[in-house]
């Protein structure tokens, strides 16, 4: 019986894991495409967070679950917002018409690997042998996608090349962080909202400094795909901390994995991306590294269960 009660919340997460990685892989190609129709990458980026908050905000208003987050609820929200989706996602369309979205989405698949060095460092997690393996050979692979992206003719400055691998880190420490934070009897729809509210005045803030009031109204330039990235944003949000919810921040992280398979795909069919040998050769070790590193977790929760 207990086997039985478990199975569905287990598949449960397993869906809520492949839906949101498909629509965040979706954002690296489309976050390239928004760059070629002149989209700024701020206005780009607070789209992502805007679209959660047009959904989620009249849902829980009609539904009479509308609050003010106080307390730990507001610290969780003014922490979460900026660390886990405004800066990651600014780096990411700031990095991808530079770096190309195939690169920067591998980049992003690391976060499972750091989300673990971190919950190790921490102690919210002890890491075996295995474990320990399986982040050095992603992190070799990474290392070696990186200089065969560098050599490559068209290669990007190294600038941009850093900023696509600091992606990782920022959405491995919101992995622990909302884990570790996450409000007593707080509902995931909830936190999703004001976290992406506060992400998405942090976008409308910086873009007013830098650009001036005139670059909110870029919708215009290519209302399409803008519509698009709103729809995808207002889908993926709940689907996220709902994830995180039920599965933690390790299986949360293994998003990165479902993304970067999806951004790749897209990435060398639709836009025409190439990449040489050994490119694909450190993104087979980086698949590799994953594989051992999602073992030694498994494994190391069977233990701790036994």
């Amino acid at each position: 019986m207990e086997g039985a009660q478990q199975s569905p919340q287990k598949l449960d997460a397993s869906r809520l894991l492949l839906m949101s990685g498909t629509l965040i892989g979706l954002s690296f190609p489309m976050a390239k495409l928004a760059s070629a129709n002149g989209l700024s990458p701020l206005f780009w980026a607070m789209l992502t967070s805007l679209g959660a908050v047009i959904a989620l905000f009249p849902a829980l208003w009609l539904q009479g679950r509308l609050q003010r987050p106080r307390g730990q609820h507001l610290r969780y929200c003014l922490i979460a917002g900026p660390l886990s989706f405004a800066a990651p996602n600014l780096l990411l369309v700031i990095s991808v018409p530079h770096s190309g979205a195939g690169y920067t989405g591998l980049m992003f698949a690391l976060s499972p690997l750091f989300t673990l060095v971190f919950a190790t460092l921490l102690r919210q997690q002890t890491t075996s042998g295995l474990g320990v393996l399986g982040v050095v050979l992603g992190l070799l692979g990474a290392s070696v996608v990186s200089v065969s992206r560098g050599s490559a003719a068209d290669a990007p400055e190294l600038g941009y090349m850093l900023l696509a691998l600091c992606i990782p880190m920022l959405l491995a420490a919101g992995n622990i962080y909302r884990s570790w934070d996450w409000p007593p009897g707080a509902a995931a729809d909830e936190l999703a909202l004001w976290s992406h509210g506060f992400a998405s005045l942090s976008y409308l803030l910086l873009l007013i400094t830098t650009s001036g009031p005139q670059s909110l109204f870029q919708f215009g330039l290519a209302p399409a795909l803008s519509s698009a990235q709103l729809l995808i944003a207002a889908a993926t949000a709940p689907l996220i901390f709902r994830l995180q919810q039920r599965g933690g921040p390790v299986l949360l992280s293994q998003l990165g994995y479902v993304a970067a398979s999806v951004s790749m795909l897209i990435s060398a069919s639709l836009l025409g991306e190439q990449y040489p040998p050994g490119a694909w050769a450190g993104a087979a070790a980086i698949a590799l590294g994953i594989a051992i590193s999602s073992a030694a977790a498994k494994r190391h929760a069977s233990l701790a269960e036994a």
